[in-house]
C-alpha cells in the first residue's frame, strides 16, 4: 500500500479533550399561572381544531347522507374528531390520550341518539345538547389526565 492510499489515520480514536470550565444553569419550574395558561390554551386549540374540522370536512360528505339528523350528527362528530386528533398528534400527545379524547367526543352523540330515535329529543336538541355536553366532558378528561395537559 502506498502512503498516498493509506487511510488508517482516519480510523484513529479522537483525542480526549479536557474540560476547562463548567457552566451551570438553573431552570426555574413553570409557575402555576403559566401552567394554567398553557392548559387553557391547549383546550382552546382543541376546540379551534374541531371547528376547522367541521368547516373543512363537512362539505365532503354526500348531501344524501347528511339529510338525516342522526347521520349528520355522526358525520359532524367524525369531522371534529379527525381534526382534533390530528392536532393532538402534531402536539405530540400519545395515541392512548388521543384515542381517549376522541372517544369523549363521540360519547354525547352515542348517548343522545337513543332518545332522538325514540322521539324524545328533536334533531336540534340532539345537536345542541351533544355539543354542550362535549365541551365540559373534554375538560373533565383533561383534568383527569392532568399530568398530560398540565405542564
Amino acid at each position: 500500500m502506498t502512503p498516498a492510499h493509506d487511510f488508517r489515520h482516519l480510523a484513529r480514536a479522537p483525542v480526549a479533550t479536557t474540560l476547562v470550565a463548567m457552566t451551570t444553569t438553573t431552570q426555574t419550574p413553570p409557575t402555576t399561572t403559566r401552567k394554567l395558561i398553557r392548559f387553557a390554551a391547549h383546550y382552546v386549540e382543541m376546540v379551534a381544531a374541531m371547528i376547522v374540522g367541521m368547516v373543512a370536512l363537512g362539505p365532503l360528505w354526500p348531501a344524501v347522507w347528511v339529510v338525516r339528523p342522526d347521520v349528520n350528527a355522526m358525520t359532524m362528530a367524525i369531522d371534529m374528531t379527525v381534526a382534533m386528533a390530528l392536532w393532538m398528534r402534531i402536539r405530540r400527545h400519545s395515541w392512548p390520550r388521543t384515542a381517549e379524547m376522541s372517544a369523549t367526543m363521540f360519547l354525547p352523540f352515542a348517548v343522545l341518539l337513543v332518545p332522538h330515535w325514540l322521539g324524545a329529543l328533536s334533531s336540534t336538541g340532539l345537536m345542541v345538547a351533544a355539543h354542550v355536553i362535549m365541551l365540559p366532558l373534554m375538560l373533565a378528561v383533561m383534568l383527569w389526565r392532568r399530568a398530560d395537559y398540565w405542564h
